[in-house]
């Protein structure tokens, strides 16, 4: 609306100041009528009235999630749209483009949009919206018309075992040309375009739902004990093969009083894969000694000796097994198992060094028959119950 100045005037007695007054009203009566017909054709009739978002339903029914939070992360939160006004009969098109916000305000009119258009079972994954953009942008085109741009751009996350776990972005729009006098063009380009990102975000989930770590809802452990031929640098474990004294080939680094030394050990290496939304992980364990670190003085390569060292690879075995007893669905995280398994790993390794060394302890390096009886049952005992 286009405002003047209120003129203000002082009568004045007598019959001439009469005329001069009336005479003095007319021209300024003229001159307004003048300058209103000259400004409303130049000028548009400004119109800042806020746009409705309206509401639909949407062509789809989420089977994977529902929306549980929208985050307003715009960098303009005041406005969404910047529009052309609409002309003043017989005047020309305007060449700025007004603020124009969405009734109630953006972030308010998108909740509501879900809310209204979007089937929501919260027994699904919770997924949050952070919205980055949502926007129209009009500027004149040729032929006095007007070309709209309307864009928005989201962010996924999933809320998981309280976190916010990054899924999938989109970002797109409609672009539109309108005449000058042509109205409610806007608000359907906007409409549009959300529902194009919240179609994007349904077929995402729906492609990515089964074999997506991220979305995955639980976990599996399978564990396989390494099996293979003796090679020349490592024997692996096996109960149907146990130790030779051609297994320790090596020399000591360092004079020694004891007869013999072995050095096993364990290790695991994993995969992993999601079938049907579920965490396979596959653990190899490896049980093992290294000849070439392994040794025995001429002179003790008797049974019982042997029989010493083999206990020392059966307590390896054994600390493997207790380690493949630790790592079940329960304890594991499906954000983090990984971090998981080795802070275990790295416990059953001290377990396995201690229990070395009570054993050395209490046999005496095997010099205590007494003991290393006992210890013989204990381990087979305890094997056999693996």
């Amino acid at each position: 609306m286009i405002k003047y100045k209120s003129i203000r005037y002082v009568p004045i007695v007598g019959s001439y100041a009469v005329v001069r007054f009336v005479s003095k009203l007319a021209l300024w009566v003229a001159l307004i009528l003048a300058a209103t017909i000259l400004l409303s054709a130049t000028f548009a009739v400004p119109d800042n009235t806020p746009l409705v978002l309206k509401s639909e339903s949407l062509p789809f029914t989420p089977k994977e999630f529902f929306i549980a939070d929208v985050v307003d992360e715009r960098a303009d939160r005041k406005t969404v749209a910047h529009l052309i006004p609409h002309p003043a009969a017989g005047s020309a098109p305007s060449t700025t483009a007004q603020p124009v916000d969405l009734q109630g305000g953006g972030l308010n009119s998108l909740k509501q949009f879900i809310s209204k258009g979007l089937h929501q079972d919260t027994k699904l994954r919770p997924i949050t919206i952070r919205l980055k953009e949502m926007s129209i942008r009009e500027m004149p085109a040729e032929q006095g018309r007007v070309e709209g741009k309307a864009v928005v751009a989201m962010e996924f996350e999933l809320e998981r075992e309280g976190e916010q776990v990054k899924l999938t972005a989109y970002k797109g729009g409609v672009r539109y040309i309108r005449s000058a006098k042509q109205g409610d063009v806007a608000e359907p380009a906007l409409r549009q375009s959300l529902v194009e990102a919240l179609k994007y975000l349904n077929t995402w989930m729906n492609k990515e739902a089964a074999t997506n770590e991220k979305l995955a809802s639980a976990t599996k452990v399978n564990f396989v004990d390494y099996v293979a031929a003796i090679a020349h640098d490592t024997v692996f474990y096996a109960a149907e093969r146990p130790l030779k004294w051609a297994d320790f080939t090596g020399r000591p680094s360092k004079p020694s009083s004891f007869a013999a030394s072995i050095f096993p050990s364990f290790s695991y290496e994993g995969q992993s894969e999601v079938i049907n939304g579920v965490v396979h992980i596959n653990l190899l364990v490896k049980t093992y000694m290294l000849p070439s670190s392994s040794w025995v003085k001429a002179g003790h390569l008797d049974a019982y000796a042997l029989n010493h060292e083999q206990k020392h690879f059966d307590i390896v075995k054994l600390i493997a097994e207790r380690f493949k007893k630790k790592i079940t669905p329960e304890i594991l995280s499906v954000a983090d198992y990984n971090s998981i398994i080795q802070y275990h790993y790295i416990e059953s390794f001290r377990e396995m060094n201690q229990l070395q060394e009570q054993y050395d302890a209490e046999t005496r390096h095997g010099l205590n028959q007494v003991a290393q009886e006992e210890w013989n049952r204990r381990i087979a005992s305890e094997l056999a119950a693996y």
